[in-house]
C-alpha cells in the first residue's frame, strides 16, 4: 500500500509541476513520471492511447483548417447578429452563443473573438458586463464536452468505444445524447443565475467613480468592436458549410451504425469514422477555398490541439502505468467505493481538472481508471461535465483575458483569489450539468 501511495505521489507531483508551467510541460513532465515508475518502481509501462491521439489530431486539423480559411468568421458574424438584435437578453444569450460556437468548432478558444462584442453590447445597453462575460466564459468551456469535434469528446468516445452499456454497445450518439442536453441545461442555469448578479451599473459606486472621469468614460465606452457590415467572401461560407456538413454526417453515422461500412462482420468503429471524416473535411476545405496549408499550422487552434496531443499522450500513459500495475490491489477497496458512491468519480474529475486545466487531459487520466474499476459506463458519461473543474482557480488564460476585455472593471479576481467572477456561474453550471446528465442516463436505462 505504501508503495502505491508513493507511486501516486509521483503522478500528482508531475501533474502539479507540469500544470504550473503550462503548455507542453504537462505532457513532458509526465515523461519524468513514466521513467520513475518504470525504472525505479519496476512497473511495466502502460499502453499509450494511440486511438485517442490520432482522433485528436484529425479533429484539430479540420478545425484549424476552418479557422485558416476564414470559415470561423462566418460563425462569429452570425453570433454577433444574434446578440446585437437582442441586447436586453445578452446575459442569457451570450452563454448560449459561446457554448454554441464551442460545440460547432470543438474549442473554447473562439471566445476570445466574441468577448469584445459581448462587452460592447452589454455596456452600450446599461447591462453590468460581468453578467454576460462571466457566464459566456464559463459556457464556452462547458460546451467542450458537448461538441462532437472537441478533443475531450473525441477522447471520451475513443476510450469508451465498444464498452458495454448493459443494453448493447456504446456509440457516439449515446454519448452526445446525454452530454449535449445536459450541457445546455447547465448553460441555461448559468444565464438565469447571471441575470441579477452584482449591482446594477447605476448602483455600482466603483463603476460610477470611474465613469465620472472623462478619460475613464472614454476607456469604458471606447469604440465599437464589430464584424457587422462586413461582406465575407464566398470561400469563407463554403468552408463553414463543409465543416458543419462534416459534423452533421459524423453525427448521423454515429446514431445509425447501419450507414457505416461493415468490417469483419461489424460496423466500422466511430473512432475510425471520426478520423476519416475530419481529415476528409479538412482536405475538401483546402481544395475548394485555396487556403494555404502553411497557414493551418500557424493558427491558435492547431497550436492548442497539438499541445493537447502531447498532454494526453503523457498523462494517459503515466496513469495507465500506475493503475494497470496496481489494479488487483485496488479492487479490494476502490471497486466497492466507486460502485457504491459513483459521485466520488465526479469529485475526482473536478480535482484533477482543477490541477491540469484541461478536460481532455482529465478524461485521459481518469476514464481508463474508472473503466478498470468497473464503474458503469453510464456514470462516466453522466458525470463527464465534471471534467471542467478549472473554473475554481482563476488561472486559466481565458479568464485572465476576460478580465482585461471588461474595461468597466466589473469582471474581476477578488482579494481572496477564490472570490472571482467565474466561481459562482461555474459551480452552478457544472453541478447542474452533472445532475441533468445523471437524470438523462437514468431515463435511458444506462445506470
Amino acid at each position: 500500500m505504501m508503495e502505491f501511495i508513493l507511486q501516486l505521489s509521483v503522478v500528482f507531483g508531475c501533474l502539479l509541476l507540469g500544470a504550473r508551467r503550462g503548455g507542453l510541460a504537462l505532457g513532458l513532465f509526465s515523461g519524468i513520471g513514466i521513467v520513475v515508475l518504470v525504472f525505479v518502481f519496476k512497473l511495466p509501462p502502460g499502453k499509450p492511447p494511440v486511438d485517442v491521439m490520432l482522433t485528436i489530431i484529425a479533429v484539430v486539423v479540420a478545425s484549424a483548417t476552418l479557422q485558416a480559411s476564414g470559415g470561423l468568421e462566418v460563425m462569429l458574424q452570425g453570433a454577433e447578429r444574434l446578440l446585437r438584435r437582442n441586447p436586453k437578453y445578452v446575459t442569457v444569450l451570450a452563454p448560449f452563443t459561446t457554448c454554441g460556437l464551442t460545440i460547432a468548432c470543438g474549442t473554447g478558444h473562439v471566445v476570445y473573438t466574441v468577448l469584445p462584442i459581448i462587452y460592447d453590447v452589454a455596456i452600450k445597453n446599461g447591462v453590468r458586463p460581468e453578467r454576460p462575460i462571466a457566464g459566456a466564459m464559463i459556457a464556452s468551456q462547458m460546451g467542450i464536452i458537448a461538441s462532437p469535434v472537441s478533443v475531450a469528446t473525441a477522447s471520451l468516445v475513443a476510450f469508451l468505444s465498444g464498452a458495454s452499456l448493459g443494453k448493447g454497445q456504446l456509440d457516439f450518439y449515446t454519448v452526445l445524447s446525454i452530454t449535449v442536453p445536459a450541457t445546455l441545461i447547465g448553460v441555461l442555469m448559468v444565464g438565469i443565475l447571471s441575470w441579477s448578479r452584482g449591482a446594477d451599473l447605476a448602483d455600482d459606486k466603483e463603476f460610477q467613480a470611474l465613469a465620472a472621469d472623462p478619460d475613464g468614460y472614454k476607456h469604458i465606452y471606447g469604440d465599437n468592436v464589430t464584424l457587422m457590415g462586413r461582406s465575407l467572401p464566398m470561400r469563407q461560407w463554403i468552408a463553414m458549410y463543409i465543416f458543419i456538413g462534416g459534423v452533421i454526417v459524423m453525427s448521423m453515422l454515429g446514431s445509425m451504425e447501419t450507414l457505416r461500412p461493415v468490417i469483419n462482420g461489424k460496423p466500422m468503429s466511430m473512432v475510425h469514422t471520426i478520423q476519416m471524416l475530419m481529415l476528409f473535411a479538412g482536405a475538401l476545405i483546402i481544395l475548394t477555398t485555396s487556403v494555404k496549408p502553411a497557414l493551418i499550422a500557424m493558427d491558435e487552434i492547431f497550436h492548442a490541439g497539438m499541445v493537447a496531443v502531447v498532454t494526453v499522450f503523457g498523462i494517459a500513459w503515466m496513469s495507465s502505468t500506475v493503475f494497470d500495475a496496481n489494479l488487483k490491489g485496488m479492487e479490494l477497496g476502490l471497486v466497492d467505493l466507486v460502485k457504491d458512491q459513483p459521485w466520488f468519480y465526479a469529485v475526482a474529475l473536478l480535482i484533477v481538472s482543477m490541477l491540469v486545466n484541461s478536460q481532455a487531459a482529465t478524461i485521459s487520466a481518469l476514464v481508463p481508471v474508472a473503466l478498470s474499476l468497473g464503474l458503469p459506463t453510464g456514470y462516466i458519461i453522466a458525470f463527464a461535465a465534471a471534467g471542467y473543474g478549472y473554473f475554481i482557480l482563476p488561472t486559466y488564460p481565458s479568464y485572465l483575458a476576460a478580465v482585461q476585455f471588461d474595461r468597466s472593471g466589473t469582471t474581476r479576481i477578488g482579494k481572496y483569489v477564490l472570490n472571482h467572477s467565474f466561481i459562482v456561474p461555474g459551480s452552478v453550471g457544472v453541478s447542474t450539468s452533472c445532475a441533468a446528465g445523471y437524470l438523462l442516463a437514468s431515463m435511458y436505462g444506462l445506470l
